[in-house]
C-alpha cells in the first residue's frame, strides 16, 4: 500500500502569501493529477497559534530568517504565517482536498515548531501520522509540496528513519533555498535513503 503525503500546500507558502515560496502554486495541478495513483492521500497543514515562538515578531529585536536557540535546538525565525483559521493557513483553493483521507495539522504547540509531518522539532513528540500509516498497512510514501528544503525534507528523513520506503518528487516541490538549505536538504535526504524522483 502506497500513500501520497502532500506537505503544506497553503496560501501563505504560495505567491502573495506571508512566507511565499517561488513557484509554490505551479505544483498544484500536478499534485492533483497524482492523487488517484495512491491508496491513501494525506495532507499536512501548518497550523500556528498567533504569537507562535517560531515567529520573529515574538522575539524583541529579532528579524525574520534570523536563527535563535530554542530548548529543542536551533530555530529559524519566520514571518507570522499559517495562523489558525486565517486565509493564509487555508489550502490553496485549487488543491483537491476532498481526495484526502486525513489532514495532519502541525505547529499548533506555541512553544515548539514542527516541520516534519511525523514529529515536532524536538524529534520526539509524534503527530500521529506514523500510527495511521501502519494501521492502514502502508509501507511506502511519496512526498510532494512545500517547502522542499524544510518541511518536505524533515518529513522525508523522518519517514525513512521510521522504515518507510520514501520517494520525494522534486518536480512537485518548491524550495525556499536559504543559505544553501536546498543543497543540504538533498544531501541529507539522500544519506537517509530517500529516493529523489
Amino acid at each position: 500500500m502506497q500513500a501520497l503525503v502532500v506537505i503544506d500546500v497553503q496560501n501563505d507558502f504560495c505567491p502573495g502569501g506571508a512566507l511565499a515560496v517561488a513557484g509554490g502554486d505551479d505544483i498544484v495541478q500536478g499534485i492533483n493529477a497524482l492523487m488517484n495513483d495512491f491508496d491513501s492521500v494525506i495532507l499536512t497543514q501548518d497550523w500556528h497559534p498567533a504569537g507562535h515562538s517560531s515567529f520573529a515578531s515574538s522575539h524583541t529585536g529579532k528579524a525574520p530568517l534570523e536563527l535563535i536557540d530554542m530548548p529543542y535546538g536551533p530555530q529559524v525565525l519566520w514571518p507570522d504565517h499559517c495562523i489558525q483559521g486565517s486565509l493564509g493557513a487555508k489550502f490553496h483553493m485549487e488543491l483537491h482536498q476532498d481526495r484526502a483521507d486525513m489532514i495532519i495539522r502541525k505547529g499548533y504547540n506555541p512553544a515548539i515548531n514542527s516541520y516534519s509531518a511525523f514529529f515536532e522539532n524536538d524529534h520526539e513528540t509524534p503527530t500521529g501520522l506514523e500510527g495511521y500509516l501502519r494501521t492502514r498497512g502502508i509501507t511506502g510514501v511519496t512526498m510532494v509540496g512545500l517547502a522542499l528544503d524544510f518541511c518536505v525534507n524533515y518529513s522525508a528523513v523522518d519517514a525513512a528513519k521510521l522504515g518507510f520506503d520514501v520517494t520525494v518528487r522534486q518536480d512537485l516541490c518548491r524550495a525556499i533555498d536559504m543559505g544553501g538549505s536546498l543543497a543540504a536538504a538533498v544531501e541529507g535526504m539522500t544519506a537517509a535513503g530517500v529516493t529523489l524522483g
